[in-house]
């Protein structure tokens, strides 16, 4: 039988995933979405995440979410409103995680609504429904979807909870990949193997280049903050609420713990990222088994010695007064909003503050100008001189690099009908599917929005 997939979103960019599959049957179609995010970190986001879907939502069966990232998650709520009244699936690692996060997104949507005097784009109500219509699924747990379609999770290794979405129908195999973990990570378990898709549609993130070693990583870390101490200086760091904040919390502790620094305040100035830590804390046995280990002999991986939460703003505020050495750890992991911006405009001038950049940086985003080196930038705005160190450490990326995207695809090479290659910025995809042809051997497309393809399946 013959099925369609269409390109919605998550092509052009690394954000705004979202792929309809359309598998023909007899007497009824079945339609499948894989993921539904946000456009961020462009010139056009704001046009593309508020237009009406490239489809009618009323007739969506079932939405499959890989992880809880806003680009994954973040137009969930308006494919509510715009009448979807399927299912949606995810882990339930993912489900929590999305309670959070979808609820801050509402929260800031609102909010730049009324400040322009718009209606929102979705609201609490939707949000609500959303959650009202999720059913979990365990990794390594089949189960059929609908008549002859079966659906499978294995990790990807990417955050908490993230799946890889297999579906098989007559013996056949879709894989979507979502985002790809960088295994070995911190303390999340390794991306599982795929071996036997006849399709692909994968993520590109890092299609085009390789990261420095995490031993590499972990000492560039180590450098910063002890010239942070050495200097008394103030350390920003722009995170993400979601598996960035964890990922430094945990270097951070096993800093302490190993004495190879002293204690110094350090503000977690993120209630996003305090909510999403204790989430993680609910789900330590999706941790790597000698992390879980540690666990139960009483080492909180995420806490030591003068970590200060400070969710209300008021706690926020104090921060500014605290005497250096000091670190910040505040969202968006871009720059784009959030606590981080306030911390930039207090530090950027401040010739005895680093700003430490430890994420992908999307072009357009305040992140990236700054990383690239601008003298001044443009906040609220006011314009901001640039006398802070500026730092960055590759590597505490969650996405696989170029070389292991093309080692994870050649474990199927001998199954393999076709692989899409999305999820990544242009150059970064056209790079990677020309490398799988090359190595690998496989008809790797770069497809283009809205963009459809037959597959037997």
């Amino acid at each position: 039988m013959k099925s369609v997939i269409t390109f919605c979103g998550g092509v052009g960019a690394v954000t705004g995933a979202n792929f309809l599959l359309e598998v023909q049957d007899v007497p009824k179609n079945t339609r499948i979405i894989v993921d539904c995010g946000l456009l961020q970190g462009v010139q056009h986001a704001d046009r593309f995440n508020e237009s009406v879907f490239p489809y009618d939502a009323t007739t969506i069966d079932m939405l499959f979410i890989t992880h809880a990232h806003a680009d994954h998650i973040g137009r969930v709520p308006k494919l509510i409103k715009e009448g979807f009244t399927g299912v949606i699936y995810s882990t339930p690692a993912t489900l929590d995680l999305t309670k959070v996060m979808l609820e801050d997104q509402c929260q800031l949507i609102e909010r730049e609504a009324m400040q322009k005097g718009v209606l929102p784009m979705y609201d609490k109500k939707d949000m609500m429904k959303a959650l009202s219509l999720w059913r979990t699924i365990e990794y390594h747990v089949e189960q059929e979807v609908a008549p002859g379609i079966k659906v499978y999770l294995k990790d990807a290794g990417h955050i908490l909870g993230s799946a890889m979405v297999e579906l098989t129908r007559n013996g056949r195999k879709i894989v979507f990949t979502g985002d790809l973990g960088n295994s070995p990570s911190l303390f999340l378990r390794d991306t599982e193997a795929i071996t036997d898709a006849n399709y692909m549609i994968m993520e590109s993130v890092y299609g085009d280049r390789n990261h420095g070693s995490k031993e590499a990583r972990h000492q560039h870390l180590t450098d910063i903050v002890k010239k942070t101490i050495a200097g008394k200086k103030t350390l920003v760091i722009p995170v993400f609420s979601l598996e960035r904040t964890q990922d430094i919390l945990f270097e951070l502790n096993e800093l302490v713990e190993t004495k190879q620094i002293d204690p110094l305040p350090v503000f977690i100035d993120s209630p996003l990222g305090i909510k999403v830590t204790e989430i993680y804390r609910q789900y330590e046995e999706e941790f790597k088994p000698e992390i879980q280990e540690r666990i139960r002999k009483g080492d909180d991986i995420f806490d030591f010695t003068k970590l200060k939460l400070t969710a209300r703003p008021e706690e926020s505020s104090k921060i500014f007064g605290t005497s250096n050495p000091k670190i910040v750890m505040a969202g968006s992991g871009m720059s784009s909003g959030g606590r981080i911006v306030y911390h930039e405009m207090q530090y950027l001038p401040d010739p005895q503050a680093i700003i430490m950049f430890v994420g992908y940086q999307s072009v357009g985003t305040l992140g990236r100008v700054i990383q690239e080196g601008a003298r001044e930038v443009l906040i609220r705005n006011e314009k901001i001189a640039v006398r802070a160190d500026i730092e960055s450490i590759d590597g505490y990326s969650s996405h696989k690099d170029s070389d292991h995207l093309i080692e994870f695809v050649d474990g199927s090479a001998e199954t393999l009908d076709k692989v899409f290659v999305a999820m990544g910025e242009p150059k970064s995809a056209m790079f990677l599917a020309q490398r799988l042809r090359d190595y690998v051997g496989v008809k790797a497309i770069y497809p283009e929005l809205k963009s459809e393809y037959e597959l037997e399946f």
